[in-house]
């Protein structure tokens, strides 16, 4: 996992402190994939990972920026290891929330979870890298989600699979959408895909959640220990390479 990690010139030592009147925030971030995304996802399940880690780069990682710079501006000496614990606490509790809500909804419902899950998860890991003053908007922190979320063992292969999928994305906007496969087949392996990315690595645990009353509980048990799990990877990371100020975006996606 060390080759996942930012290049040392992505923060700015000594750089501008933060302002004295807190910026405005942002519109909040969704709480779920936004419907293109899912299209996307649907239509390509093998690199659905992929397309998550990309698309929540592009739309969370300046909510996440921001957030940091609007957080210390109102928190004069904050730590970054404070922040980081704000965003955990937030981010568990929403991924609570999601294995609780939407848990007893049947098969389409808990491939929904999981991809919520797996998208809330990756808003956590933006905010923990924005805490540790790591730019959230960097392409590599598509490669940093793929391995701390254990798509992939190592950033090579995270970058390499994110390059297939990001080459399919223009594809399917330039000639749309691929084959027209069964939808149940295409549900179950998109859930199972988006379940290896935001934890939920048994299969049992998908279908259990089909079982009306033990979904709502195992929905709730399983997103919060995956998710805490992921923040204790994400902290150990980023606190290596944190600065004290988020620095300016230096190659966002697009």
């Amino acid at each position: 996992m060390t080759d996942s990690a930012p290049a040392d010139d992505q923060h700015v030592a000594g750089g501008p402190q933060p302002p004295a009147v807190a910026p405005a925030p942002p519109p909040e971030a969704t709480e779920a994939p936004p419907l293109k995304l899912w299209d996307r996802m649907r239509e390509d399940p093998q690199y659905a990972p992929e397309h998550l880690a990309l698309e929540a780069v592009r739309r969370l990682g300046p909510e996440a920026a921001q957030w940091a710079a609007r957080a210390r501006a109102e928190q004069p000496g904050v730590s970054a290891e404070a922040l980081a614990d704000q965003a955990v606490r937030k981010f568990v509790n929403h991924a609570r929330l999601s294995g609780a809500v939407s848990g007893a909804a049947g098969l389409p419902g808990a491939v929904i979870d999981v991809g919520v899950l797996a998208w809330t998860q990756a808003r956590m890991v933006l905010h923990v890298a924005a805490a540790y003053g790591v730019d959230p908007l960097h392409g590599d922190r598509a490669t940093d989600l793929l391995v701390l979320q254990k798509v992939h063992k190592v950033a090579e292969s995270a970058r390499l699979a994110l390059g297939v999928a990001a080459g399919r994305e223009r594809a399917g906007a330039l000639f749309g959408g691929g084959g027209q496969n069964p939808l149940g087949k295409v549900m179950l392996r998109l859930g199972v895909r988006l379940a290896q990315m935001a934890g939920v690595r048994a299969a049992k645990r998908i279908f259990a959640k089909v079982v009306p009353g033990a979904a709502i509980v195992l929905g709730t048990w399983a997103n919060s220990s995956a998710t805490k799990d992921l923040a204790g990877r994400s902290r150990a990371l980023y606190r290596q390479y944190g600065g004290p100020t988020v620095p300016e975006p230096r190659r966002p996606l697009t």
